[in-house]
């Protein structure tokens, strides 16, 4: 991107502050300047706009139940496997995040989760992956999204790995697309003067970004028809899981969702649920507590299914649905910055970081089936160091599990 266009563009958003300093600029810094204005997602803008979601009205999700599952275990089962061997499924892992909430610098993927012995949270997942297609007797492409800040690394680590046993050639990275950070009157925070705030857009753009790094022709190509989309956090995840992947198949709906009962009203986990008819995931922050807490005759919470983040995606829907705008979300943060000409570290949050999330694509799919799973066995989030969903936490349920760590 050359200064014109760059102009140009900024100016389309009321952003041409950002080039403030380019006459001052050495040469690097200003082919940096232009290069970080080429990796913004400008259409964060048209979401400040939006204001706070205003929910529909909210109705229980679609859910096959373990006891139904547990029925149909083996149809289930011989239909996903049937897919899988014909290529009908490739996985996309969602493995932006740091490990800063752990004490670490690497990827979280990279975190060590062993005891004894060195057993990071890829391998974990990898090791679920090997299973499943071993049983069905084909490797599946796996995407993995990475981040600006952990690309490199998790590379690295996977070839320094010997990519976990997997094959090698079915693994494929891209990064996640940067939105900016901006002020509370929607302008761009600028980290110096030659380097807008930018932080990854959220695991709301996984598939636009695929996409944009050009894999849409895989999926062509080998006429690949799902995605398991599914996060990193989880050292559990089942990755193509066949009988999830069956029963999503068969149910008939545009996507599916691995789902687990709540341990209570609050828990801070979101809720498949159907929104004015179709289906939805409310996070549990805009949920109202009235109908967190509601209930109903069996004693059952009415609202009582959390996700996961281990999703089945109907690939042709999916590319109606990149043609419209995910909503993004605004978080107030504190947001290291420059002011005027100097470095600035608020004490009171100064601005939003903005992003999408993968939850939202659910409800512009149209229909959405629950695969109720057991929680100590597929849900083990690893998001603090210690306390409740964190390292301790999933270290006993992997040793519950039969892992050796």
């Amino acid at each position: 991107m050359d200064y014109d266009k760059a102009l140009k563009l900024l100016q389309s958003y009321g952003q041409e502050h950002v080039l403030h300093y380019y006459d001052k600029l050495k040469l690097p810094q200003q082919e940096e300047l232009l290069a970080s204005i080429d990796k913004i997602d400008f259409n964060v803008f048209k979401s400040l706009e939006r204001g706070d979601r205003k929910l529909g009205e909210l109705t229980p999700a679609d859910i096959i139940p373990l006891k139904q599952i547990k029925k149909q275990r083996a149809s289930f089962e011989l239909a996903g496997s049937a897919a899988v061997r014909s290529g009908k499924l490739a996985c996309v892992l969602l493995a932006g995040g740091q490990g800063s909430r752990l004490g670490s610098d690497a990827p979280k993927g990279c975190y060590n989760i062993g005891v004894t012995r060195p057993l990071s949270i890829f391998e974990c997942q990898m090791n679920n992956l090997k299973a499943a297609c071993k049983k069905a007797g084909v490797y599946v492409h796996l995407f993995i999204m990475t981040s600006e800040g952990n690309d490199l690394f998790t590379r690295e680590f996977f070839e320094e790995n010997n990519y976990f046993g997997y094959d090698a050639k079915k693994i494929h990275f891209y990064k996640q697309s940067l939105a900016p950070a901006v002020s509370f009157d929607g302008k761009i925070l600028m980290e110096e003067r030659y380097r807008p705030v930018l932080a990854p857009n959220g695991n709301g753009g996984w598939f636009a970004s695929l996409m944009k790094a050009g894999y849409g022709r895989i999926l062509t190509k080998e006429s690949i028809e799902w995605l398991n989309v599914y996060g990193v956090d989880n050292v559990l995840q089942k990755p193509c899981d066949l009988q999830f992947f069956g029963a999503t198949l068969l149910s008939g709906a545009a996507c599916g969702s691995k789902v687990v009962k709540k341990v209570s009203p609050g828990e801070s986990v979101g809720i498949l649920c159907k929104e004015d008819g179709a289906a939805s995931i409310v996070e549990y922050f805009e949920m109202p507590d009235r109908l967190k807490k509601r209930r109903e005759v069996n004693g059952e919470l009415t609202f009582g299914y959390g996700v996961t983040l281990n999703y089945m995606f109907n690939v042709e829907k999916l590319r109606d649905v990149n043609k419209k705008k995910l909503p993004y979300h605004l978080a107030k943060k504190k947001i290291p910055c420059l002011k005027g000409i100097r470095h600035f570290v608020p004490e009171e949050p100064n601005g939003y970081k903005i992003e999408t999330l993968a939850v939202d694509i659910v409800k512009l799919m149209g229909s959405c089936i629950g695969f109720e799973v057991e929680r100590e066995k597929e849900f083990a989030p690893v998001k603090n160091k210690t306390g409740a969903d964190s390292v301790e936490s999933a270290r006993k349920l992997l040793i519950r599990n039969g892992y050796k760590l």
